[in-house]
């Protein structure tokens, strides 16, 4: 349906108020502040009122000027904000009905029947209860005197929505919890740090993370950096794992590795239910193997810092989101979670949730260490099992004979290397001989290729850029020199690991199989761009360094701002044609607009975006919000609407009442370090591309000599929705806009309005997409 300002429904919506409540119970999230901007401005676009409650539960139940009215100002400039803005405190008087007596009576006397509750299991359980007991509250409220029938009847029942904050990621039914990615970035800033050192000085370095219920900090770290060991609650390890331990990390030093890194999660233990603590590890390093050995405890330091990218925009949907399910729920509506799985939101009933997290603790309880695994869901699932076969297999003895060649084509972006690294382990685990082709296809075609090694790749996953080389060139001016270079070196297999010059270069490849039989190979591409153009995937490795790059950015230019104040910025970012980087990044950092090539804009548009910005000059914003910059811009959106031109219209049309400042971040974006995400994405991408070559090498096996030449045999790995999907190339040809070199549609497209509605722009808003409640009980059922 369409919401343009709910005006259709606006009578009843302004009777419907609907407040934040955020609140923890046992411990302080992070990142809530991006949830807490968008339910506050969308339900106010929407025409509701919006509450906040100070202090949590506590704020709710003490009243007063504890829950004070959110106004559009009130929410301004806190993006970059770790923790919440609003407060959060533990709730003694709410687990008691007369607690929650006082928390209904406040609620009803303001008029309040929606509920939305940031916070982990607890919670959420406790706002569920709430809800079931809401009816009889206010029968006691009623026979207590405190309210009348009338108000009653107008309070009678308490929708609840809730948004999951906990950086450990312990609530079954979300890929990610808010404040998770936010809490990897602190840990993988530290890791690296503290990897330079343990280097030069060849040290064991141990760290504990957090996740006392929980190891997926700990897992994630540990494919993030490529650690020899983790500990974590789910899996504790096999009978005999000192000795495994030791052996490893000694094989490791054999191998040339001047480090070892163990990771381990808070909870960690072993299979009798005895923790294993790190200064435990460190004792038995030191003793078996006289290893110079430290440990380092993180701590709170994971729970602080700027929001990441991903969390500003993850908070932001999932705020978006709530207040939709607010304003559809009826009173036979179950109280819900929203909540993401892969790159779409979803909405699942709250208590089915809250029992799935109860079964994982049950399962460890009952020593079902598998079924543990599983109920945490398959994102945690994949990295379990991506972990068990880099860490914990070794290579066979007996060989496959296969030549698998890696090549990096076009721009570099951080999470290349973590890809190529995953690629050549998971290939000599599967037996393979794996080859590095250097400088891309030009590369190829004059036969820079040699063998890579297991230790060839130590360390890659934290480094930038591209440690093979790459190069923009297509293979079509070198196709034959690449058939006889595939010939001489008895390659196999090729993994494209690039952006759209890769997919492109996949396509000349295919279309050359029928003059050249040595390309009849299976061939698998890999996206890897900043610009995440690269049509058969919604997400490209390096994308995500990257936004957080503008975002961090973004962030400091404001910050300079601060005290000038009446300045608009235009900032223009990477991506051709491609606006993913300019929406996102805008979406993340509040920006007032982003000009792109996919959504059509013209001068009328400039004019309105420049009266927006008039308008907000003249509005008493706190904290100096009224020194946002104006708008993002995409490098090639527009001919003729250059950033110089929309610096120069800007700089114009505010004149005395704004200046403007224009930013060109160039390739600074393409740099760093990758993030966790990236880490992460490579390294699953990079494994799962080999598995399945191996696969398809099976199938391809024909008379004593491999011959792949159907479509299927060359595709494009890519992440659609929920699941990691191969689509073959040809296929992908129909998708794609090969003069502006970007996939004809594109998922983000559909956050676009969010991003103007958050800048306060009076546009309609589609939801005839909305997420569905669904169902996470199923899900459990076949593993027993």
């Amino acid at each position: 349906m369409l919401y343009p300002k709910y005006s259709e429904h606006k009578t009843q919506i302004s009777r419907d108020l609907i407040p934040i409540c955020q609140c923890l119970i046992h411990i302080k999230y992070m990142c809530m502040n991006a949830a807490v901007r968008a339910t506050v401005r969308v339900g106010i676009y929407t025409g509701a009122k919006v509450y906040f409650v100070h202090e949590g539960y506590q704020g709710l139940v003490d009243g007063g000027d504890n829950i004070k009215l959110a106004t559009w100002e009130s929410v301004s400039m806190m993006l970059q904000l770790g923790g919440t803005v609003i407060g959060s405190a533990r709730c003694m008087d709410f687990r008691a009905r007369e607690g929650r007596m006082k928390a209904a009576l406040n609620l009803v006397k303001l008029g309040i029947t929606n509920l939305c509750v940031i916070g982990g299991d607890g919670s959420l359980t406790g706002a569920n209860q709430f809800r079931k007991e809401w009816a009889s509250l206010l029968v006691d409220l009623v026979k207590a005197g405190k309210i009348t029938d009338d108000e009653a009847r107008k309070s009678s029942h308490l929708n609840i929505v809730g948004m999951v904050g906990s950086i450990d990621n312990d609530f079954c039914g979300t890929d990610m919890t808010i404040g998770t990615d936010s809490a990897l970035h602190r840990i993988i800033e530290v890791v690296d740090a503290i990897t330079t050192t343990a280097q030069s000085h060849q040290r064991t370095f141990i760290l504990e993370v957090m996740g006392r219920h929980c190891g997926y900090l700990a897992l994630v770290t540990a494919l993030a950096c490529g650690a020899d060991w983790v500990f974590i609650p789910e899996m504790p390890p096999d009978e005999g794992w000192e000795g495994h331990l030791c052996r490893r990390l000694a094989d490791q030093r054999a191998r040339g590795s001047r480090l070892n890194v163990i990771i381990v999660a808070e909870g960690a233990m072993d299979r009798d239910g005895n923790p294993i603590s790190s200064e435990d590890i460190k004792k038995l390093v030191e003793k078996n193997l006289g290893f110079d050995t430290r440990t380092t405890v993180l701590g709170h330091v994971q729970r602080g810092g700027t929001p990441s990218a991903f969390d500003r925009i993850l908070g932001s949907r999932m705020g978006v989101e709530a207040v939709m399910a607010l304003l559809e729920a009826t009173p036979e509506t179950p109280a819900c979670v929203v909540s993401l799985s892969g790159n779409q939101a979803v909405r699942l009933p709250l208590m089915e949730c809250v029992q799935v997290t109860k079964d994982v603790t049950t399962a460890m309880a009952e020593k079902r260490w598998e079924d543990a695994i599983k109920l945490r869901g398959k994102s945690f699932e994949n990295n379990w099992n991506t972990y068990k076969m880099l860490a914990h297999i070794n290579p066979p003895d007996t060989k496959s004979n296969i030549n698998v060649a890696i090549v990096n084509i076009g721009a570099p972006c951080a999470g290349m290397n973590a890809a190529v690294r995953s690629a050549v382990r998971i290939g000599i685990i599967q037996g393979h001989n794996m080859l590095a082709v250097h400088d891309g296809f030009e590369g190829l075609a004059q036969g820079k290729i040699e063998p890579i090694t297991w230790t060839g790749v130590s360390g890659w996953t934290g480094k930038g850029g591209s440690e093979l080389g790459t190069k923009r060139v297509l293979p079509s001016e070198y196709i034959e020199e690449i058939s006889l270079t595939i010939a001489k070196f008895n390659i196999h297999s090729l993994v494209i690991i690039g952006g759209f010059e890769a997919y492109m270069g996949g396509l000349e490849l295919v279309q050359g199989r029928d003059k050249y039989e040595e390309l009849c190979i299976p061939m698998v591409v890999i996206p890897a761009t900043v610009s995440n153009n690269v049509p058969g995937s919604d997400f490209s490795i390096g994308a995500d360094t990257a936004l957080n790059t503008i975002t961090s950015t973004c962030d400091r230019i404001k910050q300079s701002a601060a005290g000038t104040k009446r300045r608009v910025f235009i900032i223009e970012t990477a991506g051709g044609y491609c606006g993913y980087l300019a929406t996102m990044a805008g979406l993340a950092a509040g920006a007032d607009a982003a000009y792109i090539y996919e959504d059509k804009f013209g001068i009328r548009d400039l004019e309105m975006n420049v009266e927006h910005l008039v308008q907000k000059m003249k509005t008493d914003v706190k904290r100096g919000l009224i020194l946002r910059w104006g708008s993002f811009k995409n490098e090639n959106c527009n001919a003729n609407y250059t950033t110089d031109f929309i610096f120069a219209l800007y700089s114009e049309e505010g004149k005395g009442i704004f200046d403007c400042r224009k930013n060109v971040l160039g390739h600074m974006q393409q740099g760093g370090t990758p993030t966790p995400f990236d880490r992460n994405f490579g390294t699953k991408m990079g494994s799962k591309a080999v598995l399945w070559i191996t696969e398809k090498l099976k199938e391809v096996y024909r008379h004593g000599r491999i011959f792949a030449n159907t479509p299927d045999s060359a595709c494009v790995l890519g992440m659609k929705k929920r699941a990691l999907t191969f689509q073959p190339l040809a296929e992908l040809k129909e998708q794609t806009d090969f003069v502006h070199r970007i996939p004809k549609t594109s998922w983000w497209l559909k956050l676009r309005p969010i991003m103007k509605i958050l800048a306060k722009y009076n546009i309609s808003l589609d939801t005839s997409e909305h997420a569905h409640m669904e169902h996470v009980i199923k899900k459990r059922v076949s593993m027993h």
